[in-house]
This record gives structure tokens, C-alpha cells and sequence, in this order.
């Protein structure tokens, strides 16, 4: 991790306890190196904004989604006063997309991109039989995404909506993110039993 990314990290761990969502911001953040290294774009800055995305959701959650109040309005209005660049904080915005902020930059797409998607190829591992995200494919993923019953939570159009804003198939955002979270896999828990 390099300077930014340590300190978003540091901020995570203070603004939230539960390890389930500090766990979805980790691979978001995974998911935004990989694909910010794919671009040749920064790559701590895009891990750092994956980190800190969902940093007031625990204590802001914001389910009745105002457009002025709660998440993710709480949390930016943080790193603003800490100094955060304007960049950062109009692509926390505008991953939620009842905060009126268009996605027009490559940072912003992707974090929209890859929210939704990293937490639910996370749900996809988790009901391997191994648990392991080495098991998760890109087919078993779109087979999952077919289930509505299955993680019914996420919002499947928002995934498919983030590979278009993205300008890539599905399946390459899908694949991305499988590869950024085997990356990670003993910090996201998926390393799985051994066979």
C-alpha cells in the first residue's frame, strides 16, 4: 500500500467496526488498483477512493436515499475538511446515484462498476463448497446474477449499467474483479478449506 491507500485505510478502520463492510471496501479497493493498473492510472489514489467509498455507511446509511443527508454525503463532507481532493470526493458521490453526480471520469465509472459487482462475486465464494474465490469463474458468476433469490440485495442492473458506463463487456469487469479479489483472498476470507 502506498501513502493515500494507507491513509484511507486508517480512516476506514476508524469509521467502521463491522467486518463484513470493511471487507466489502477492501475489495472494492482491490478492484480499483486492478483496474486503475490496467489503465495506467494512479493506482493508490483509485485504491484509496475503493476504501473510503462506504466509510459513513454504518453509521449513516442513508436507506431512504436523500440527496443532501446520510451516506455518502457524511463521509465526504469529512474529507473535505481533512483535506481529501475534489477528485476523491466527486467520485464518492457519485457511486450512489441518488447524489446527483454524474459519473465522467475512468475513476468514477469504474468505482460504479465494480461496488455492486465485488461484493457480490464475495457472495458468489461464499457459497462454494470450499469457499474459495479460486473457484468462482465468470460463468458461475452470470449464472448467480440469473438467481434473484441468490444475494437479492444487490442490484443486478447497477451491474450491468457499470460495465456499459464503463465502455466494457461485462464479462472483462466480471473477470477483473475475480482476479483483484484472488489477489487478496486471505484478507477477504476466501481463501476457502483446503481440498
Amino acid at each position: 500500500m502506498t501513502m493515500l491507500a494507507n491513509r484511507a485505510l486508517t480512516i476506514l478502520h476508524e469509521w467502521v467496526q463491522s467486518e463484513s463492510l470493511r471487507r466489502h471496501c477492501y475489495a472494492v479497493a482491490d478492484s480499483m488498483r486492478h483496474f486503475a493498473q490496467l489503465r495506467g492510472a494512479d493506482a493508490d489514489l483509485w485504491e484509496a477512493v475503493g476504501l473510503l467509498h462506504d466509510m459513513d455507511y454504518e453509521r449513516h446509511p442513508n436507506q431512504e436515499q436523500s440527496p443532501t443527508d446520510g451516506h455518502p454525503f457524511v463521509g465526504v463532507a469529512t474529507l473535505r475538511q481533512q483535506g481529501w481532493s475534489e477528485e476523491v470526493c466527486r467520485a464518492i458521490l457519485s457511486h450512489a446515484d441518488y447524489a446527483g453526480v454524474r459519473r465522467e471520469t475512468p475513476l468514477e465509472q469504474t468505482l460504479y462498476a465494480v461496488d455492486e459487482l465485488s461484493g457480490f462475486v464475495i457472495a458468489v465464494a461464499r457459497v462454494r463448497p470450499s469457499k474459495s474465490i479460486r473457484e468462482v469463474d465468470v460463468a458461475s458468476v452470470k449464472k448467480k446474477m440469473k438467481d434473484k433469490a441468490f444475494a437479492r440485495a444487490v442490484n443486478r442492473d447497477d451491474i450491468v449499467r457499470g460495465a456499459a458506463e464503463l465502455g466494457m463487456p461485462l464479462e472483462e469487469v466480471i473477470a477483473g474483479v475475480i482476479d483483484a479479489l484472488k489477489a487478496d483472498a486471505a484478507r477477504l476470507g476466501l481463501v476457502g478449506s483446503e481440498s
